[in-house]
């Protein structure tokens, strides 16, 4: 099959949705289909054009659902849309997060193919949504077949625009996670080490919060420490860490996927404090993979995918206390570890990349199977 993946958001920059479609590329790439990403280009706009991926237009950033969003907004590019709808004929045109500007609208208002959508956002309300309603319902109308990534994200969509979604969640590479992965030689040090991976400068992240548990987590363990991945500046918390004492952060900045990996095989639990906004959440299936025991934040997109006890322990979000707590708990604990680890271990299996996409892809089939083209059903068996 011929296949379009169209991502509103830049390609270029980390994002779930950015690795939700490059991820999907790959697995139907290696099951012999022929796939093209369509997504905004870059700071330079304009068109540019390769063997696997149209880059469309100049992006710019704007704030949105306590994070960053690069999108782009040159409508003058439709014309070159139109143009390149017409010469592939996509078999199937898969959009993600299609309600947001512009790229999505342009290349959906000229296919003339079987059209999917992704639907990834969880947030508590979304202005936006019923200012342009009657619009957005037009184009969703074009739309055969629907996919949240999750309860929470299905039921925020389903708010504002009823239909029928199918849940299809996020994938992993759980492959690159587990027992078998070699831990750093400093992780045999003996002390407790506790992870955070993410944007830790986006408030939504509740990375502050993390930071306030930390002299409580040290007055039960003096030597635990905090190991910081993913891109931001340090410099943003030195305020708070000396005003209230904290020590023992390592911040190691953005790192490799193989080297995440090992810090997740090096580490004694993972924590993710996000305070809402989260409609599944990478940073927590990942540690699930690695065998690793979750503290996160009971929130809706995390307690989809966690049983607090079962598989990891959720917390109160915007609670150091808690978060503290929850930490000593497990840290002093090694049985409770090995059992939430190995839990999680098993739980993480559905969200590998290979059973995530045989999912779409049955999607695929079932819209194209409504939509009367029969001629393509042999391509989904």
């Amino acid at each position: 099959m011929k296949i379009a993946l169209v991502s509103p958001y830049s390609m270029h920059k980390p994002g779930g949705v950015a690795e939700h479609v490059a991820h999907l590329r790959d697995e139907f790439r290696r099951l012999g289909h022929t796939v093209k990403v369509m997504a905004p280009r870059g700071p330079r706009g304009g068109l540019e054009v390769s063997e696997d991926e149209y880059g469309i237009g100049r992006t710019i950033t704007i704030p949105g659902n306590g994070s960053k969003m690069r999108l782009t907004f040159d409508v003058t590019l439709y014309a070159d849309v139109k143009a390149i709808m017409r010469r592939e004929q996509f078999d199937i045109v898969h959009l993600h997060e299609p309600l947001m500007p512009v790229l999505p609208y342009m290349v959906l208002l000229n296919s003339s193919s079987v059209n999917v959508a992704t639907f990834h956002a969880y947030s508590p309300s979304q202005p936006w949504y019923n200012a342009f309603k009657p619009y957005m319902s037009f184009v969703l109308g074009r739309i055969d077949a629907r996919i949240a990534v999750s309860p929470p994200a299905k039921d925020f969509i389903n708010r504002y625009f009823e239909g029928d979604y199918q849940v299809i969640p996020n994938g992993i590479d759980v492959e690159a996670y587990g027992p078998h992965v070699e831990p750093f030689p400093w992780a045999s040090d003996g002390c407790k080490r506790i992870l955070f991976v993410g944007r830790f400068e986006e408030p939504r992240k509740g990375f502050k919060y993390l930071l306030r548990a930390m002299p409580m987590v040290r007055q039960q363990f003096p030597d635990a420490r905090l190991i910081v991945l993913g891109a931001g500046e340090p410099d943003k918390f030195e305020g708070l860490m000396e005003r209230l004492g904290i020590t023992g952060v390592e911040f190691k900045g953005f790192v490799s996927h193989a080297d995440k990996a090992r810090y997740y095989a090096s580490c004694d639990v993972a924590c993710v404090p996000s305070t809402g906004n989260e409609s599944f959440g990478y940073v927590v299936v990942e540690p699930m993979a690695a065998g690793k025991p979750v503290v996160a934040s009971n929130i809706a997109g995390y307690a989809s995918v966690m049983t607090s006890g079962k598989n990891g322990v959720l917390v109160e979000p915007r609670n150091p206390q808690a978060l503290a707590l929850a930490l000593v708990r497990v840290l002093a604990d090694s049985d409770m570890q090995q059992r939430l680890g190995a839990t999680g271990l098993v739980d993480a299996q559905q969200y590998a990349w290979p059973r995530v996409a045989a999912r779409v892809l049955e999607v695929y089939r079932e819209a194209t199977a409504r939509a009367g083209k029969a001629s393509w059903r042999q391509e989904f068996r």
